[in-house]
Order: C-alpha cells, then sequence, then structure tokens
C-alpha cells in the first residue's frame, strides 16, 4: 500500500483520537514502512471537537474565567486558528451539564451566560468565523444567557430589563433591545455543530425531550415549554424569523434556535462540519485505505457518527474503510452500510476494566491493524 488515512475517534474513557491514530500508525509502519500515513484526530461535533479543531489549523487554546450555568466564575479555554480569523468553541466547557452538581441542576435556573462571554471574549481577539458545539449543556434558556452576553436586552411587558437569561424568565420575555449588541457581529459567521432535529418547542422540543434530563421535573417542563412558545413569538416579531419548527432549533435547550434567529449561524451535522473543517475530502484522494473507528460500533454508529461521515466521503472516491472498535455489535448492518471489514480490537476473553487501560487498548489497535495490513 502506498497511503492509508486514519481518522478514529476516540475511545471514550481511555485514549483520544490523536492517541488511537498513533497506536494504528504504528501498526501500518511494521508492516509497510515505506507506506505514506495521514493520520487526522477526528470527532463528531461533540466531546473532543475543540481539541481536534485546534489541533487540525496549527491553532492555540485561550484560556478564560468566564460564567458557569450557576453563574459561578470558571476557568476554561476555547480556540483560535493559527491566522486568528476562527474561533473554536464548546459550549459544553462552560455551560455543560457536569459543571452543575446533579442536586443543583434545574434548568429554570441554569444560563448560557458563560458561552457568551467566550464569544465575545472571541471577537476582541479579532476572530469574525465561529464554529461551535453546543451538545452536553446544561441549560433551558433558549440561549437568552449567551444573548445577553452579547450586548442584547430583554424586556418584560413594563419594560423592565430582565436579570440574568435563565430559563424561568423565557416567558416574561415581550421585547428585545438590540442598541447595546455587539458591533463586530455584524461582520460575523458562525456554523454551529448540532446533532440533534428537534424543534424549538412542543412534544418533541428543547423542553419536553431533554430539560428532564437536565433537572426538570413534570411542572418545569411545562413552564419551560410555554416560556420557548413566548419566546419563539418575540422572536417572530422581532426578527421576521419563525424558528418554531426549524430542525435542530431546540438543540441545547433552544440555544440552536437563538444562533440561528439572532446570528445567522448555520445548523450542520458534527461530522459533516469536521469533515468540511479538515478539507477531509481532498486528504483523501489518492488513499489506498481508510482505517476508522470508535469505542462501540453498532446501530448508531451509522447515524451520524464519525465512521459513518468517513464511509459517506470514502465512498464518493471508491476508497475502501475498515472499521475497528473496542466491541462490535450488529456487524451485518455495519457491513451492509458498506465498510469493507469490521474488527472489535478486543479478544473475547479479556474483561471491560483491562480492555480501557490505555496500554491494552493502544497495543490492541497496533496488533488489529497489522493483522489488517497482512490481510488487505
Amino acid at each position: 500500500m502506498k497511503k492509508v488515512v486514519i481518522a478514529i475517534d476516540s475511545f471514550k474513557g481511555c485514549l483520544s483520537s490523536a492517541e488511537a491514530g498513533k497506536a494504528a500508525a504504528e501498526g501500518i509502519r511494521s508492516v509497510f514502512p515505506e507506506c505514506e500515513i495521514l493520520s487526522l484526530p477526528i470527532a463528531d461535533g461533540g466531546e473532543g471537537m475543540l481539541d481536534v479543531l485546534i489541533a487540525a489549523t496549527n491553532g492555540r487554546e485561550v484560556q478564560i474565567s468566564a460564567h458557569n450555568p450557576l453563574m459561578e466564575w470558571h476557568d476554561t479555554y476555547y480556540g483560535i486558528s493559527e491566522d486568528g480569523k476562527t474561533a473554536f468553541i464548546e459550549m459544553a466547557s462552560i455551560s455543560g451539564l457536569p459543571l452543575v452538581p446533579p442536586e443543583k441542576r434545574n434548568p429554570m435556573l441554569t444560563t448560557s451566560y458563560g458561552t457568551g462571554e467566550l464569544i465575545r471574549d472571541a471577537l476582541e481577539r479579532g476572530c469574525r468565523n465561529f464554529i461551535i458545539g453546543i451538545g452536553g449543556s446544561a441549560t433551558n434558556d433558549a440561549g437568552l444567557g449567551m444573548l445577553q452576553a452579547l450586548g442584547f436586552r430583554f424586556l418584560d411587558k413594563e419594560g423592565k430589563i430582565l436579570e440574568t437569561g435563565n430559563g424561568k424568565i423565557l416567558m416574561e420575555v415581550v421585547s428585545i433591545d438590540t442598541s447595546f449588541v455587539h458591533p463586530d457581529l455584524r461582520t460575523s459567521h458562525f456554523t454551529v455543530a448540532c446533532d440533534v432535529q428537534n424543534p424549538f418547542y412542543g412534544l418533541e422540543g428543547a423542553a419536553y425531550i431533554f430539560a428532564p434530563q437536565k433537572g426538570a421535573d413534570q411542572k418545569m417542563v411545562e413552564a419551560l415549554d410555554a416560556g420557548m412558545k413566548n419566546f419563539a413569538e418575540v422572536i417572530f416579531h422581532t426578527t421576521g424569523k419563525d424558528i418554531s419548527n426549524h430542525s435542530g432549533t431546540g438543540a441545547a435547550g433552544g440555544m440552536g434556535g437563538s444562533l440561528l434567529a439572532f446570528l445567522n449561524a448555520k445548523l450542520k451535522p458534527g461530522i459533516q462540519l469536521m469533515l468540511e473543517t479538515l478539507d477531509f475530502s481532498n486528504k483523501i484522494k489518492g488513499a489506498d485505505l481508510i482505517i476508522t473507528g470508535e469505542g462501540k460500533a453498532d446501530k448508531q454508529t451509522l447515524m451520524g457518527k464519525v465512521p459513518s461521515g468517513i464511509l459517506d466521503k470514502a465512498r464518493k472516491q471508491k476508497i475502501p474503510v475498515i472499521l475497528i472498535a473496542g466491541s462490535v455489535e450488529n456487524a451485518d448492518d455495519l457491513y451492509r452500510a458498506g465498510f469493507r471489514e469490521v474488527y472489535s480490537i478486543n479478544p473475547p476473553s479479556i474483561t471491560l476494566e483491562q480492555a480501557m487501560q490505555p496500554e491494552v487498548a493502544r497495543a490492541n489497535i497496533s496488533e488489529t491493524v497489522v493483522e489488517i495490513c497482512r490481510s488487505f
């Protein structure tokens, strides 16, 4: 083989995408020492997206303190590309559910304000392009907090400015004052990694589907959904945009809707956004083989995960794709989808605890790739 591309998602709780790729590359070199190996760290727009994008663009981390979902100061970071024009932000890094202790989880009270602070900081550093991952949020504030951090002001029926945006005040918003909005937003472009199709409100909307995972009881869910419906009407009267049934607007507690309505964001499936940013289709030209993978391969793999996105791009260039994983289920479905081969890296006798040890996983990936190369 002359050229092999490696694009393996992280094995969560075990190896990063880069570590898994390095182990696979060692396996290839042991069989084909002269082979050109292109190892691309990859993620599907969720956990790990930020680090992958920073690495792919020779970017840098920006350390910052911002407000977490409970409006407490929290140290976090985002990324800026090497040319200084594009910011990479993971909402979960500052507005994520793990930042709220289980006993304090309440989407009536949590806010996305910190995400807005990260965007504002990047604007002031000269960034005008933004790639934002919005998975894993602790909020159902429809992005009110984020927008407030960017200068939007929300008023109640008496014309009073409402306090920090959270789920509780959604029902109180009557009008929006945009006169203090950060001026650089007008020339900025936003692309959002969004892997859910849920509408803004309703039985399939943000509150009913996702708020219970964030600490809401049934009464809260109903109140949040009513607030989302009210805010959607205010958005329509303010911007002329009807986001109520638009696919993906219910993502991250309605953050998708506000990004679409106020920042003209494009909502894209995470893996599609990642592959476009990495210029994946051009980089794989001339490859004899692509090796992809993830911690567990099953039917979910075919629903927007890293391997399915890679398979789609590879088939257009007639490049065979081999899938490796810590565990494999529904192998027949994976073969029918078009993977040339599907391998579990773990021997049947190994325990999960053993398999999750990084040094064991690295060795098993390398050995599996050696087998692949010898049989290909």
